[in-house]
């Protein structure tokens, strides 16, 4: 067998170039950096740069994670942390003209997460803004495309995101540890850009065994209430779905009028954590057509 030779063999680099997506006012947010370099100076791109040569790919893309938006990547297997961001990879791009430098293949990655402040430029780049998704995917003769293949990178993710939170609890890593049904509704209708049924959703996924869990604090911007009679330290039951038990309080037609309104806005304004299944056995389910309420 002859030996190998790697000067048989053109040189090319790799990259990673990262699909940045948050939800602000209401609406699914990528971050892009606008380039100082050439080529494509000037241009708004997507946040990346090349592997170094005692790196992998995910510590590739973990470190300009962190030096874009300032967040780590989370490990699924320990506790949530307040900077942690959800990071996985996303697709290989290998155009051969994708760069006109060089031969570049670009590992994309995805990362999601909350509601973040705005970004610094680092590296080559001029400046950093968050933006709607819709006006960077925007065709037509008003629409200036972002450098190299990004948007075909940008597209893939977004279609990635939107297809995984119908299956997953994934949308949760758009919010941060302790969130109300309301918030999280409002992140499936930006990501999917539909309206969903408040009512139907609640059932939907506090409904699924596992899918999310009470986080024992008290609806915000209220105290903490007594304990119930359930046991010490446990948090008192809003409703049957947490703990099955059926309520000791008093009868229903002996309560104050309103009582039952009260206690569903209350409900609704509980605090909520992920659920421990990361695979929603009956997920809200996407609705193409506006208006739609999750599946049944």
């Amino acid at each position: 067998m002859p030996p190998y030779d790697p000067s048989n063999f053109p040189p090319f680099a790799v990259t990673v170039d990262l699909v940045v997506l948050t939800v602000r006012r209401h609406a699914l947010c990528a971050l892009v950096v606008r380039r100082g370099e050439t080529p494509f100076q000037g241009r708004w791109a997507l946040p990346g740069g090349f592997v170094r040569a005692d790196e992998d790919l995910g510590s590739a893309a973990a470190r300009e994670l962190v030096e874009e938006t300032g967040l780590c990547a989370h490990d699924p297997a320990k506790p949530a942390v307040g900077n942690g961001a959800h990071l996985e990879q996303l697709a290989t791009y290998g155009d051969p003209a994708r760069d006109p430098r060089m031969r570049v293949v670009s590992v994309a990655h995805l990362a999601l997460a909350p509601d973040l402040p705005a970004p610094r430029a680092g590296g080559d780049a001029h400046s950093a803004r968050w933006a709607p998704v819709d006006d960077l995917l925007r065709e037509g003769e008003e629409a200036t495309p972002l450098a190299f293949d990004h948007a075909r990178i940008l597209a893939d993710g977004v279609e990635r995101a939107r297809s995984k939170i119908e299956y997953s609890s994934l949308a949760t890593a758009f919010c941060p540890p302790e969130f109300t049904v309301g918030e999280l509704r409002r992140v499936y209708e930006a990501v999917w850009g539909v309206v969903l049924d408040p009512r139907n959703f609640h059932r939907k996924v506090t409904g699924t065994p596992g899918f999310l869990v009470p986080s024992g604090g008290p609806p915000p911007g209220r105290a903490a209430g007594p304990r119930s009679s359930s046991g010490p330290g446990r948090p008192r039951c809003s409703t049957r779905r947490c703990c099955g038990r059926k309520s000791e309080t008093t009868p229903a037609d002996a309560r104050a009028p309103g009582h039952r309104r009260r206690e569903k806005r209350e409900q609704r304004a509980r605090p909520w954590m992920a659920g421990s299944r990361r695979t929603a056995a009956e997920p809200p389910g996407r609705r193409r057509n506006r208006g739609e309420p999750p599946s049944e």
